[in-house]
C-alpha cells in the first residue's frame, strides 16, 4: 500500500453501498419493531461514541479515496460476496422484525455490514479503507457483545 497509489474523489459505488446498509437502519428508526432491544439504554455509550466516529471514517474513506491501481467497477467475487453479506444483513432484519431477537441475528446486524464494507473495500483496493472499516467493526461487535449477550 502506498499513498501515492490513491487520489481524493467522489466514489458513487461507495455512497450506494452506505445507502442500501442505513435503508433497515432509517426504517427501523421510524418504525419500531416488536420486542425491540436496540432500543434499550446502551451501556457502552463511549464505546459507541468512538464506533460511530470509525463508521462515520469508513464511509468517508471508501466515498472519497480512490486507489489509482483499481479497476473499472464490475461484477467481482469480491463484490459479489460484499453483495451476499447485504443480503444477509436484510434477512436479519426481517427476521428481528419478526420478533425473533437472537443471538445470531443480533451478531448478523452489527458484523454483516461491516464485512460488506471490508469485502468493497478489498475490490477497489482501497486498503486504507480497511483500517477504520476493521476498528468499527471490532467496535460495533464488542459493544453488541456487552449490551446483548
Amino acid at each position: 500500500m502506498k499513498l501515492r497509489d490513491y487520489k481524493f474523489g467522489f466514489n458513487l459505488s461507495a455512497l450506494v453501498l452506505f445507502a442500501l446498509i442505513m435503508l433497515p437502519n432509517i426504517i427501523w428508526f421510524c418504525v419500531p419493531a416488536q420486542n425491540d432491544v436496540l432500543r434499550g439504554e446502551s451501556s457502552t455509550q463511549i464505546l459507541d461514541i468512538f464506533a460511530s466516529i470509525f463508521q462515520v471514517a469508513t464511509i468517508a474513506a471508501l466515498c472519497i479515496l480512490k486507489n489509482k491501481n483499481a479497476e473499472k467497477l464490475r461484477f467481482s467475487v469480491f463484490l459479489i460476496i460484499c453483495g451476499v453479506f447485504c443480503a444477509l444483513y436484510y434477512i436479519c432484519w426481517i427476521i428481528y422484525y419478526c420478533a425473533v431477537v437472537h443471538t445470531t441475528v443480533l451478531i448478523g446486524l452489527s458484523v454483516f455490514p461491516c464485512i460488506s464494507f471490508a469485502l468493497y473495500a478489498v475490490d477497489r483496493k482501497n486498503y486504507i479503507a480497511l483500517i477504520p472499516t476493521v476498528i468499527f467493526a471490532v467496535l460495533h461487535f464488542t459493544s453488541t457483545a456487552i449490551n446483548f449477550f
